[in-house]
């Protein structure tokens, strides 16, 4: 089997697929990319059994073949050349690769591509397609509200809600909640799954670039994203995903709207000075007047900023952790924010106070910590 391929462009097809790739493998299979060529399509699979990612390259070859290729030394080797084209030649009884280049001769050692994992094929999937800025935007603004927590698997995806009226995205940790909604993207049939954390990751890196739509795939068990010559699949998260409407409150009485990056910088600055183990900032809002503060007793460190805001309500005191109105506050784009909120036990509500889209709307909710007065 010999094939000739553009080194530029076989090393960016790699870089895209080789996210999926693990540093440590069940089977040592998977430390390989499958290269797979019909009738002068080159295709490029890596896996890690959990998410499989394939996309294709046109080549210069004779006849059909499958080899697996160790992926850290080919993606090595690749990134020290210059654009040329490539001449690879395998040899089919013992798996043995050698790449020619304009410089000289490599040679290294393939596995047997059958023993490659089998990917999943979608039985029966239901289909909808998503403009890719769109589902960018969407796993951007609700991604960093995951959970890490092994025990409920469930909280560490990313909830995709699917009806006739919209798609929603939702995300939380139990300490913050991220609920993002498309009214431009409906689906006839009503349905829902949960994708995990790791494939989020990957297609957030790959849409930023991409202006066409993608097609998403989805059953039970997996879903299947294809744009351009590259598509990824991935096992969802089983389970329920909690009732994350319950937990938002919908009586709150006392509104704060500020400009949004004076409150993002001011909670920066003060939080350095905050108790590094509970990031807790204090916001005090007093008519017209958001003071920040924080305070770490153990080392007599302290901090206090004022800000102007516009407030309706009663003054009010609450404790949040830094760290998630920081990620809030960066993850919206508005020019204010609105903070409503009831109680200083109960969860603030950020929204930005003017839609720059009017099919979205988002919403992030962020539980309080109790102060100690």
């Amino acid at each position: 089997m010999k094939f000739i391929v553009s080194s530029s462009i076989l090393l960016k097809q790699l870089q895209l697929v080789g996210g999926v790739l693990n540093s440590s493998n069940t089977l040592p299979i998977l430390d390989n990319f499958l290269f797979e060529i019909k009738k002068g399509k080159l295709s490029i699979t890596a896996s890690d059994l959990e998410t499989t990612m394939i996309t294709q390259v046109n080549v210069e070859a004779k006849e059909d073949g499958v080899i697996a290729m160790p992926a850290k030394l080919l993606l090595d080797t690749l990134k020290t050349f210059p654009e040329q084209p490539l001449t690879f030649t395998i040899d089919n009884d013992n798996f043995g690769v050698e790449i020619s280049s304009d410089y000289g001769k490599y040679k290294l050692t393939g596995h047997n591509g059958s023993e490659f994992p089998k990917t999943p094929k979608l039985d029966s999937p239901s289909n909808i397609n998503i403009d890719a800025a769109t589902l960018a935007n969407g796993i951007n603004k609700s991604l960093f509200a995951t959970g890490n927590d092994e025990l409920r698997p469930v909280m560490s995806g990313v909830f995709f809600e699917l009806n006739n009226d919209d798609l929603t995205f939702v995300a939380t940790d139990a300490h913050k909640l991220v609920k993002y909604k498309r009214t431009d993207i409906k689906s006839e049939v009503g349905s829902s799954f949960i994708l995990p954390k790791k494939p989020l990751t990957l297609l957030k890196g790959v849409l930023a670039n991409l202006t066409e739509e993608v097609k998403v795939q989805y059953n039970e068990t997996n879903a299947m994203f294809a744009f351009g010559d590259t598509k990824m699949i991935c096992r969802l998260i089983d389970g329920k995903y909690p009732n994350y409407n319950a937990v938002i409150p919908t009586e709150n009485p006392n509104k704060l709207t500020i400009n949004r990056n004076a409150l993002l910088s001011s909670v920066k600055r003060v939080s350095i000075f905050s108790n590094k183990t509970t990031h807790q900032v204090r916001l005090k809002i007093t008519g017209s007047e958001l003071s920040v503060s924080a305070e770490d007793l153990d080392f007599a460190n302290e901090a206090n900023e004022r800000l102007t805001c516009q407030y309706e309500g009663e003054d009010m005191e609450i404790g949040f952790n830094s760290r998630f109105l920081v990620e809030m506050l960066t993850n919206l784009t508005s020019e204010e924010v609105n903070i409503a909120m009831s109680a200083p036990n109960r969860a603030g509500i950020l929204t930005p106070s003017e839609k720059e889209d009017e099919a979205e709307e988002i919403l992030m909710l962020v539980m309080p910590v109790m102060l100690n007065n």
